[in-house]
């Protein structure tokens, strides 16, 4: 009874020293927690921040893009209005070489007449009357003479055609109006520019950050296909157009054993693999401090689980990343360090339960 009594005395000092272990962990556990809890707000605030500012450069460049329709748009109502312009101005000079053509054949057809009174009459046309000896007072030429002159005179004045006697003045108008025209339309290329400027500088930029990035990804996916797959090739590449902007995107895949193609073309297994490799290889790319799988590997078999694993190990070592994986896969719970469930002690009843194998394993080893 006495060593029964001293077994029971030890234990239960073992026993006190262990609570006291389980509550300074508690404690270290309870601290964890508060840090632990205070990282999603602030993942939260940064991906708020982060959408608002893709939100501001979306709406930036909208606008932008509708300001260079607009601009499109007014600079093709400018180009009509210069063409109807031009072409009215082309009119009025035309219209100013007729009249002056017919100036120029009136004034020669005034010549002529005078130099045929040269020749005929010898005399010019303020000496006529006096040739023809009318005097004040006197008789007028007959009727009908006066008329077939008076036709004829008609006849060359029509012949002649109307005299715009404010062509030079219209044209000095339209002249005035191509001029203004041509400035507004020079300010509205230079503001189109400008706009075109900013859209390719932004491009430019978007195209360079998007190239990076799928460099690191496309480095990160090839190694992790490599060791996932305990071997073969594997490469992103962009597709359907030369803009990084507009291509696509195509995975090709060659595991070991197998020619390299597109992913869509491997085994279902395969297939689940390789996008773990994507996904991790984009995780490296910006890691987080926090990473939650739900369910990666259930289309995967054994080995591949073993493998899987053994990558999250060595991220969550590298990169001080914690993971939070949910699955049902007893590989993948074996390798946890702490594993939470749900159990139904009475029905209806549901209860949290925590297990810390890494613990369990130490007192398994103590025991």
């Amino acid at each position: 009874i006495g060593q029964e009594n001293n077994t029971w005395q030890g234990r239960k000092a073992s026993a006190g020293e262990q609570i006291e272990q389980l509550g300074e962990r508690r404690d270290e556990a309870a601290a964890e927690l508060a840090i632990a809890v205070a990282i999603p707000s602030q993942i939260a605030e940064r991906r708020v921040a982060l959408l608002d500012q893709i939100a501001a450069a979306e709406t930036l460049r909208n606008e932008a893009a509708d300001a260079l329709a607009q601009t499109e748009a007014a600079l093709a109502g400018c180009e009509k209005e210069a063409r109807d312009a031009s072409e009215a101005l082309s009119t009025a000079r035309e219209d100013r070489v007729r009249v002056e053509a017919r100036v120029a054949q009136a004034a020669q057809s005034i010549d002529e007449v005078t130099s045929r009174m040269q020749e005929v009459l010898e005399c010019t046309p303020a000496q006529a009357p006096e040739i023809a000896e009318l005097k004040e007072g006197e008789n007028l030429p007959a009727r009908d003479g006066v008329e077939h002159k008076l036709e004829r005179l008609k006849r060359e004045r029509d012949n002649m055609g109307p005299v715009n006697l404010r062509a030079e003045a219209e044209a000095v108008e339209l002249t005035e109006q191509i001029d203004t025209m041509v400035a507004e339309r020079t300010d509205l290329e230079q503001a189109i520019a400008r706009l075109r400027q900013g859209i390719s500088s932004l491009n430019r930029e978007g195209r360079e950050r998007l190239l990076t990035a799928f460099k690191e990804v496309d480095g990160h996916f090839r190694k992790m296909f490599s060791r996932l797959f305990g071997g073969g090739e594997a490469h992103l590449t962009l597709t359907e157009s030369d803009d990084p902007l507009e291509a696509g995107l195509e995975i090709m895949a060659s595991p070991p054993g197998k020619r390299m193609q597109s992913m869509t073309l491997l085994s279902g297994g395969e297939q689940a693999l390789t996008a773990v490799c994507l996904l991790f290889a984009v995780f490296l790319t910006n890691p987080a401090p926090i990473c939650v799988l739900d369910e990666v590997d259930a289309p995967l078999d054994d080995a591949n689980v073993e493998r899987f694993l053994s990558l999250v190990d060595d991220i969550a070592s590298d990169a001080g990343t914690r993971f939070l994986i949910i699955t049902h896969n007893p590989l993948s719970m074996a390798g946890m360090e702490r594993l939470f469930g749900v159990t139904m002690g009475e029905r209806g009843v549901s209860q949290l339960v925590s297990v810390d194998l890494s613990q369990a394993e130490s007192l398994r080893e103590s025991a």
